[in-house]
């Protein structure tokens, strides 16, 4: 039990409204929390699906949103690997690798002897893919329910947590910027009616951001 578990499935009410709305069947909607375990790439999947977006698009848009997995698997496997740990087990735990499981367990760990870690970490993240699966086909059905007021309520979960949770994670300035201008561009590239505007937004916050930030490291070793 922990807040940002918590807090996670309070999101994934929003996207099981979210699926709903975009076309999902309850089997669907499921599975791409099961499968996908990754809420970004959910809602690019949904969003994209949504605007009538070609397969081959979708899948590359969320393959894009997922590459930044890419890195915390790369700090992750250090910290959990064991005595008796396989490249074959570590490559099967790697698929629960997620933002709340990495923040949770990585921080847990190092106080757990190493030969327990897996067994720990796949405790956790485990049992956040199963909650979170039963919970986006709960708030499907639940939805269908629901008046248009309350469904717009349960979509808005979804955002709110992604807001929060970045804002809070935000340490570096670099993270920062990135927030800042992705609350910029996101709702300006939205208006022009271009497809993936999430992740069009995404990629130019966080190029911008790269590119201030360094300038402002430049400028502060020159001083």
């Amino acid at each position: 039990m922990s807040v940002p578990a918590f807090i996670l499935m309070m999101s994934y009410v929003g996207f099981g409204a979210l699926a709903r709305e975009s076309g999902f069947s309850l089997t669907q909607a499921a599975f791409s929390t099961a499968v996908i375990w990754a809420l970004p790439s959910q809602v690019v999947l949904a969003g994209a699906l949504a605007a009538g977006t070609s397969l081959g698009l979708v899948a590359l848009a969320v393959a894009l949103a997922s590459v930044r997995m890419t890195p915390m698997v790369a700090a992750w496997v250090p910290v959990v690997r064991g005595p008796k740990s396989t490249r074959f087990s570590l490559v099967l735990m790697s698929q629960f690798v997620a933002i709340t499981a990495w923040i949770v367990t990585m921080n847990r760990m190092p106080t757990i002897p190493r030969e327990g870690r897996g067994a720990f970490f796949m405790g956790f993240a485990s049992s956040l893919t199963v909650c979170n699966t039963l919970v986006t086909m709960l708030s499907f059905i639940v939805a269908g329910e629901l008046s248009d007021s309350w469904r717009a309520a349960l979509l808005f979960l979804t955002p709110i947590y992604f807001l929060t949770s970045l804002t809070a994670a935000a340490k570096l300035p670099s993270d920062r910027f990135a927030l800042l201008f992705g609350l910029i561009f996101g709702p300006l590239i939205y208006m022009t009616g271009i497809q993936l505007d999430l992740l069009l937004s995404g990629l130019l916050a966080g190029t911008l951001a790269f590119f201030v930030d360094k300038q402002i490291k430049k400028r502060a070793a020159h001083e």
